[in-house]
Order: C-alpha cells, then sequence, then structure tokens
C-alpha cells in the first residue's frame, strides 16, 4: 500500500473510511487530565457499544416486572439469538457454536472431550509462548490423566533469532511426534507477537497423524477471517471482551464441529445441555443436545451476555469482510509510519498482512520507561514483559489520525 506521512494524509484516509461512522456507535475514554486521549487496547478490551445501557434496562425491566415468567418468556432461548451472528464470524454453522462460561472453562470443558491420553498416544502440542492460561489449563490436564507435562507436553518454539513460527517448522514437529501426539491447540492469533497462525495448514498436519486440532481465538474472533468448519477443525474457545467489545469478564464461546454433535464420549455434563424437549422434566438420565449446546453445563448469565448481544448487532451489520479490510489498512499505515519515522523501534508482528491481525508487538530499547511515557501523554495500550508495547488500532473505532498522533508520542518519548 502506498501512504504518506503527513496529519493531512492521514485525515483524508478518515474521510473516506467507509467505516468511520462506527465510532460514533461507541463510548470513547478519557485518561484524567489529558485532552485526547488515544485508545489502542481493543485486544485487551474493546469498547463499549452505547446500545448496551437500553438493551440492558431491557432485561432488567423484564426481571423488575414478570420475574420468573421471564425465564420461559425470552431468557430460556436467549443465548440462542447470539448463535447466528456468532457462526458467521467463525465460519461455521450455527449448530456448531455456542455463547458460554469462560474461556479457561470451555477449553477445561473441551479438553475432557478432545484430550484422551493413552500409553501410545498421549501428548499435546503447543506453542511455546502460548498465553499462560492455555498452558495452565494443559499442563493441569495432562496431569489429571495421571502423566507428566515433561512427557506429554510438546512446545514449538520460533528458530534461534526470530520471534514468530514457521508452518514448515510446525509441520516438522508434527511429523517427528506423529502417533504419539493426541491434541494439538495453538493460538489462532499470539497474544505476544500478533502472529496469525495459518490454522487451515496445521489443521490438515494435526489430521493427517490422527491428532485433534483445536485453537484458542481469544485474539482472532472479530478481528481476522475464519472458517473452521472448512477447515475441519475439530474444536476451538474464545473470550468476547476484546475485539468483540462485550465487556469485563463477558462470556466466551466454544466451536465443535458438526461431526461430533451425536457424542457418545467423554464430557462434563449439565443440565442445560440435555435435550431441550425434555429438559424441565427433571428426569435423572442426561439425554444430551446434539450441537455444541450439549456441552452447556447451566442456564445463559443473560445480563452478562447482554453487551455482547449489542456488539453483535454491530458486527453482524457490517460484517467481518469489511471489518478486516480497515483492519489491515490501519496495521499498514501504522507499520508505515514506524518505519518512516522511528525505525529504531522494531516490529516482531509479521509484516506480511496474511500473516497477521490488527496488532502490531513494538520491541523497544528501556520500553518500559516509553511505555511510561506515552501513557502520561494519554496512550492506552499495553505491556508485556520482557519488552514488548502491544498496539491495536480497532476498525470500528480509531482513526487513521490518532495512529499519526500516536507516532509523534511515541518519536517524542524516544528523544526525550
Amino acid at each position: 500500500m502506498n501512504f504518506e506521512s503527513s496529519k493531512e494524509y492521514a485525515s483524508l484516509l478518515d474521510s473516506k473510511d467507509p467505516l468511520k461512522n462506527c465510532r460514533d456507535l461507541f463510548f470513547y475514554p478519557k485518561v484524567k487530565g489529558i485532552k485526547n486521549t488515544i485508545y489502542l487496547c481493543g485486544n485487551s478490551l474493546g469498547l463499549q457499544p452505547k446500545s448496551v445501557n437500553n438493551l440492558l434496562e431491557k432485561e432488567l425491566e423484564l426481571w423488575s416486572k414478570r420475574g420468573v415468567l421471564g425465564q420461559h418468556e425470552r431468557w430460556e432461548k436467549f443465548h440462542e439469538d447470539l448463535a447466528y451472528p456468532t457462526s458467521k464470524l467463525v465460519g461455521a454453522k450455527p449448530s456448531e457454536v455456542v455463547i458460554m462460561n469462560a474461556l479457561t472453562v470451555n477449553l477445561h470443558l473441551l479438553l475432557v472431550s478432545f484430550y484422551k491420553p493413552t500409553k501410545t498416544r498421549n501428548k499435546i502440542l503447543i506453542e511455546r509462548g502460548a498465553f499462560p492460561s492455555d498452558q495452565y489449563a494443559i499442563e493441569s490436564q495432562i496431569r489429571f490423566h495421571g502423566y507428566s507435562p515433561k512427557q506429554c507436553l510438546i512446545e514449538i518454539k520460533p528458530r534461534e533469532g526470530e520471534s514468530c513460527l514457521r508452518i514448515e517448522d510446525i509441520q516438522d514437529k508434527i511429523k517427528e511426534f506423529g502417533s504419539e501426539i493426541a491434541t494439538i491447540l495453538i493460538g489462532g492469533v499470539n497474544y505476544y507477537t500478533g502472529q496469525l497462525m495459518d490454522m487451515k495448514t496445521i489443521t490438515k498436519y494435526g489430521k493427517d497423524v490422527g491428532a485433534k486440532v483445536g485453537f484458542d481465538l481469544a485474539h482472532a474472533i472479530g478481528n481476522v477471517d475464519l472458517h473452521l468448519n472448512k477447515w475441519n477443525v475439530d474444536f476451538a474457545v474464545w473470550c468476547s471482551y476484546k475485539y468483540l467489545c462485550a465487556g469485563p469478564g463477558a462470556p466466551g464461546g466454544v466451536f465443535i464441529n458438526e461431526i461430533y454433535h451425536n457424542w457418545d464420549g467423554p464430557r462434563l455434563e449439565g443440565w442445560w445441555g440435555n435435550k431441550k424437549e425434555t429438559r424441565f422434566k427433571m428426569e435423572p438420565k442426561f439425554k444430551g443436545i446434539k450441537s455444541a449446546e450439549g456441552w452447556q453445563l447451566s442456564n445463559a448469565p443473560i445480563l452478562g451476555m447482554v453487551p455482547l448481544k449489542a456488539s453483535m448487532e454491530i458486527y453482524d451489520k457490517i460484517g467481518i469482510k469489511s471489518v478486516r479490510e480497515k483492519s489491515i489498512k490501519l496495521s499498514s499505515f501504522l507499520e508505515y509510519l514506524i518505519f518512516n519515522n522511528i525505525p529504531e523501534v522494531s516490529i516482531i508482528t509479521p509484516k506480511n498482512i496474511n500473516d497477521r491481525g490488527s496488532q502490531l508487538s513494538l520491541k523497544i530499547e528501556n520500553g518500559r520507561s516509553i511505555f511510561d511515557y506515552i501513557s502520561k501523554k494519554g496512550i492506552i495500550c499495553d505491556w508485556r514483559e520482557p519488552n514488548v508495547i502491544r498496539v491495536t488500532p480497532h476498525p470500528l473505532f480509531n482513526t487513521y489520525t490518532e495512529l499519526f498522533n500516536f507516532i509523534q508520542i511515541l518519536k517524542e518519548s524516544l528523544n526525550d
């Protein structure tokens, strides 16, 4: 892409942006004492849609006026309304997705089903530098089955001197352990480097050796194009408070490939996963729903799902294609500004736009002091040890002018 490094050019990009009015759909935070806050932390917590209050008030009003009657009038099927828009974001059928619980809870639930170690096939493959909660969950699952993480956990790491994984190295590692691998779990977009993994290819490699293949999509959903059903992915989990802007601690979601919907294997069961026709008959024997909903345990947290419903209405109207197109342009413009204004800052996120989402991870000498400086100037992004500042322009509420202004402040911090 051909860009120019000027505020006038950034303003021109903003004026031609087809999503420029989306910013008005969100509340924009302010740092006390700073006139122009720049929020570049959508990879950590998305902003609040303005429609949340009205939607929440409707549910509170129903509760106040109808009490338990609201359960059968609306809340019993509340989560079902989220299935279709969610399925479009992850490239699935509505029956393959369900909103429930939190990400790590869901990961544990799905590993019960998709990690079934035997004496000869008991290893789990992940990327080194996976989000710590994934690592904790996987290691505890291995121990739960009576095995040792030292023997059963395979970590793929970048080559010496590199920050990101190469697909050929992932393939080689899968081939090396082959029939010993029970499950593969990879972050769809790495939380630290911002690398977008080739999930289609990884799934093929894993399935070729007989492994179950799943992905943590916390940094991928609402950020990049996903085609889980087409790629033949077995399972996936995600949270919804990052790019999906569903609020702190919002319920997560799961994808379970339709080939497993007639499930007769191990899983943890609860009454909300029971067939809807007999759920309220309170029968002692569990009869699972033949869809991803069969993995549900409890009824939906309605008040927690309302903000997600608000944000999904925005995504459903705009479409992930338009979001992704702006994401690519925003991150490319940011990359251009860094290279042309502060070349001493290195970007560890892949340069190829097909290998990354919105996030750019900046590696800076004395990075902590730089981060503290820009934070005091009203820049909201985040710091990750030992030396990375994660900067993420969100297509729904960030502007090109903000990126230009951010670079000026970052440049100032380096020269101070």
